[in-house]
């Protein structure tokens, strides 16, 4: 991974009215409509409040972080989701709403020494940090090996905080490209400890996180069928 240090104009705080806004229309209205069923699976697992957490989902469609903010965002954990995504989603209007609304985006290839600080920041300060494993839309669900960042950020992570939780999550489809009144579930899958005495190689904890992520998933995929 080629760092860069360079300075990168990065927007720390969510517009609280936007914030507001966006959750009714995609929440209360678009979601309600689109889906015909939305099915979470928490396995009992509540997100303690002093805990460093990043949420580490599957990724199989555009839709995958409206759901995910439905079932792990304000109104459910009382924090907001703060999406790591790539530079593309970040352009022209779209990203203007998205900056607004607590992503940040970072260059796969050469992620720069800004954003991996503000992402740790996030970690320790005890936001609800969201990274795509997979780093791209993976439809079929065919196994990928997973991006460097969740083990990166992590391992920086913990040099500032006691442990950091990652949460494997599976979001599962009635239809490979998601259709009108179609059905969607979220599972929320066992989670992933990291500390100081725990040491995995990049390629241990990748293929631990992969297997939480597609255990989650398959139980996800049971309720849609």
């Amino acid at each position: 991974m080629n760092l860069k240090n360079k300075n990168i104009n990065i927007c720390h705080e969510i517009n609280p009215f936007l914030g507001l806004i966006a959750m009714f229309i995609t929440q209360d209205i678009v979601m309600k409509i689109f889906f015909k069923k939305k099915k979470i699976i928490n396995n009992k697992f509540l997100i303690p409040n002093n805990s460093s957490v990043i949420l580490a989902p599957t990724h199989r469609s555009r839709w995958d972080g409206l759901i995910l903010t439905m079932a792990m965002g304000r109104r459910v954990t009382k924090k907001d989701c703060r999406f790591m995504v790539t530079k593309s989603e970040m352009i022209g209007i779209q990203g203007w709403f998205l900056k607004r609304l607590g992503c940040f985006s970072i260059n796969q290839l050469s992620p720069s020494l800004a954003v991996l600080r503000y992402a740790v920041d996030l970690i320790v300060k005890k936001k609800q940090l969201v990274v795509f494993p997979e780093g791209k839309i993976n439809k079929h669900g065919k196994k990928i090996v997973l991006k460097e960042g969740v083990f990166r950020l992590a391992q920086l992570a913990k040099k500032k905080a006691a442990f950091i939780t990652i949460i494997p999550i599976g979001i599962a489809y009635s239809e490979v490209n998601p259709k009108f009144r179609g059905n969607v579930s979220l599972c929320v899958g066992e989670p992933l400890i990291i500390s100081d005495k725990i040491n995995f190689s990049i390629n241990e904890f990748n293929e631990i996180l992969h297997e939480k992520m597609t255990s989650a998933e398959n139980e996800a995929l049971k309720i849609v069928g």
